[in-house]
């Protein structure tokens, strides 16, 4: 159960619509104040860094000094990583820049060309469903995350790596669902985008085969992969699911539906604050940045509490503890379907 009282105003959806109406106007009246680098250009900054710092990551990685190389393999791991995450995620929504020309061109580029997915199926799998329709059965219940066949510790542990051969694969399987104009750019995107690592790894690098550059890709790829599988599933599995006909309004489904982390500066780096430690934040206003997110953020804890709403906190490693010990019931069976009474 949770802590609705069933004596509510005669006009449920009037009164959350006018919960929802309030804190806009307040996070609103936060963006108006806020400047361009605020908004934007933070984000924009740190994405922009990592890219400055890409050479270093190859030049080391032709080193012969081990310190060196593991170097050149953290670096490439974490621009990697920024670029597909925060930067694919940010581009998705539109939270890169004002403009929405270049908003398409930087989720082409951030999805295709670095991430080797479908920037159409990520709109349409992440915004408009995940988004859309947040912990509803069959809809954006994060279901796609799960894969019952596998055991709890190859899940969490050890499947994890296989993320970078998974998701062009993923891609390619989506590409029957999109015009051939469009699917012909993704192919196009997809080559130049994990080409263009192949050919610096032997080129700038110096790898002399050409397995051991695509292993080298494969760690690199990989090296968060196990934080972004669990933060992907601790902030919505387990949380109060619901059916479609009987969800609740926006405002109670995200503080019902989603939860935050523990703020990380290795996390926070590479995947955004949207993502870790201002999730509630991001799915009650998607389309700001990651540091407009984490400006708001007093504001939304705050009000969510004063409206004895729930404000969803866990650590990193409770939820991985919970995940591993529940992962059946999580993870494998069906979850169950919450019902607010009076307030649907």
């Amino acid at each position: 159960s949770y802590p609705f009282s069933p004596s509510l105003p005669p006009s449920p959806y009037r009164h959350e619509e006018a919960l929802m109406g309030e804190l806009s106007e307040l996070v609103q009246q936060v963006v108006k104040r806020s400047s361009w680098w605020e908004r934007h250009g933070i984000d924009d900054s740190i994405i922009a860094l990592n890219f400055l710092i890409l050479p270093a990551g190859f030049l080391c990685l032709r080193s012969n000094t081990a310190l060196l190389f593991l170097l050149g393999i953290f670096i490439l791991g974490i621009v990697h990583h920024t670029v597909t995450v925060k930067g694919s995620h940010s581009a998705s929504h539109n939270a890169l820049t004002e403009s929405k020309s270049w908003g398409k061109v930087w989720a082409i580029f951030f999805l295709e060309v670095c991430s080797a997915f479908t920037a159409e199926q990520a709109y349409y799998n992440h915004v408009k469903l995940h988004h859309g329709y947040t912990n509803v059965i069959r809809l954006g219940d994060s279901s796609t995350w799960k894969l019952p066949f596998l055991n709890r510790y190859v899940y969490m542990f050890i499947a994890p790596i296989a993320i970078p051969i998974l998701t062009p694969l993923v891609a390619l399987g989506l590409l029957k669902d999109v015009e051939l104009k469009t699917a012909l750019r993704t192919l196009c995107c997809m080559f130049l985008g994990l080409y263009s690592h192949y050919w610096l790894l032997v080129n700038v690098s110096g790898f002399q085969s050409v397995w051991s550059a695509l292993i080298c890709m494969l760690i690199t790829r990989s090296l968060l992969a196990h934080p972004y599988i669990h933060v992907n599933i601790f902030q919505h599995i387990g949380l109060p699911m619901f059916s479609a006909d009987k969800k609740p309004k926006r405002i109670h489904l995200m503080s019902l539906g989603v939860l935050n982390l523990p703020r990380n500066a290795l996390l926070d780096w590479s995947f955004g604050h949207s993502i870790i430690s201002c999730h509630v934040e991001h799915h009650l206003f998607p389309n700001l940045s990651d540091n407009m997110c984490l400006k708001i953020k007093p504001i939304v804890s705050q009000y969510l509490k004063k409206k004895k709403l729930p404000y969803n906190e866990d650590s990193y490693m409770s939820r991985l503890q919970l995940f591993l010990h529940c992962y059946e019931e999580l993870m494998v069976n069906a979850p169950p379907i919450t019902e607010l009474v009076g307030i649907q």
